[in-house]
């Protein structure tokens, strides 16, 4: 078996409403489908998720060219989609940085490899530890009273964990925290997440304040690169810190771990680089003690599929609860069990029901695309991608 053609698909899929983080408003999922075909006929997908400038450094253009300029000639074409510990250490070895297409080949890879011995993906990861990953729910920032009512109708839902993001204005992060605490009750465990636009000084003040509260977590409260102001705020403050931004490659966990920077830490699937490298960050974790959530890029049913597949086989994640809840966020929706997600690149999107979130169980992620769609949302002024 081998590679014989790669495509790459920009696609802007809508959001039903706009979600709202510091000084951003996100309208439309601008990802990258990536179609990796086999000289028998298998076709393995990944979908990269929503890219940002700010986040990953990365947009539909820089991913797209990164595969269709460099990995795919390089290390796909005529190789073996099965060897992927190859495939993932040549992109490490002659690729800096670029986590996010990295991933979106991993995924593929992984989809493919599963299509070829006609096993969910899971199996890949080693089985079973649950049927489904208990899920919290992420809301998005707005007025008091509109984060209230959504943070009391996610627990409604079933869901687990109420995460609320800073809007970068500190008073009314305290306010939202407050207001939601006394709606929900004291066992709702409610987490902020600053995405690393505090300084130091601020995030102090702010989580002095936000103590009385009993938080579950604040996640990344100063920038990416202050490992060290993480450190020191930790010590000073009684919420446990989680970090995100701060914990890409091992190396960063490593310095995370040796600085005992964090109490916990968040992972997302392209942040670490794809399914096999987030198998060695789990690893880390676990051998640190320290719990994990697993978050999302904002995606489609075929976005959320790798992380739903590693969240029930990896045995240390399986225990935790996670975020991963892309296409629930694109479409407006709670569950879709009893009402079926439409107009997303996947046809059947992995269920989500009671608040937790179950793979899908067909060769591979068992996603069927959505062509329609596909076709039909090419990101404006853009075009699709093919390297043979």
């Amino acid at each position: 078996m081998k590679i014989v053609k790669v495509e790459a698909i920009p696609v802007s899929t809508p959001l039903r409403k706009p979600f709202l983080m510091p000084g951003t408003r996100i309208t439309h999922i601008h990802s990258v489908l990536l179609k990796l075909h086999t000289d028998d006929g298998l076709v393995g997908y990944g979908d990269s998720g929503d890219t940002s400038t700010w986040y990953r450094g990365e947009i539909q253009e820089s991913i797209m060219g990164m595969i269709c300029e460099h990995i795919a000639p390089r290390f796909l074409l005529g190789a073996d989609p099965r060897d992927i510990e190859k495939i993932v250490g040549q992109m490490d070895t002659f690729v800096r940085d670029n986590n996010q297409a990295k991933a979106t080949v991993d995924f593929a890879l992984h989809d493919l490899k599963g299509k070829a011995f006609g096993v969910p993906v899971y199996q890949l990861l080693g089985g079973k530890n649950n049927d489904a990953s208990v899920q919290g729910w992420v809301a998005s920032a707005g007025p008091v009273d509109q984060v209230v009512q959504e943070a009391v109708t996610a627990v409604e839902q079933g869901f687990a964990l109420i995460k609320l993001k800073s809007d970068g204005n500190t008073d009314h992060d305290v306010d939202n925290v407050r207001e939601v605490r006394a709606a929900v009750g004291d066992d709702v465990r409610i987490v902020v997440d600053a995405n690393g636009f505090w300084n130091y000084e601020q995030a102090l003040r702010t989580m002095r304040r936000l103590d009385a509260y009993d938080m579950y977590c604040i996640e990344q409260p100063v920038p990416h690169w202050d490992i060290e102001g993480m450190a020191r705020l930790r010590d000073r403050i009684g919420t446990p810190v989680f970090a995100d931004e701060s914990a890409q490659e091992l190396h960063n966990l490593k310095e995370i771990i040796d600085r005992r920077a964090a109490d916990g830490l968040f992972i997302k699937m392209q942040k670490a680089g794809g399914l096999l490298k987030s198998q060695r960050w789990l690893a880390m974790a676990r051998l640190a003690d320290l719990p994990v959530m697993s978050g999302c890029m904002i995606g489609s049913g075929l976005e959320a599929s790798p992380s739903a597949h590693l969240m029930i086989a990896d045995n240390w994640a399986s225990q935790f609860v996670h975020e991963n809840l892309g296409p629930l966020i694109i479409h407006g929706q709670w569950e879709n069990e009893t009402q079926p997600i439409e107009n997303d690149i996947a046809k059947n999107p992995p269920i989500f029901s009671g608040g937790k979130l179950y793979p899908n169980e067909g060769p591979g992620f068992g996603i069927e695309l959505n062509e329609e769609f596909i076709a039909a949302n090419i990101t404006v002024g853009k075009q699709p991608r093919t390297v043979r």
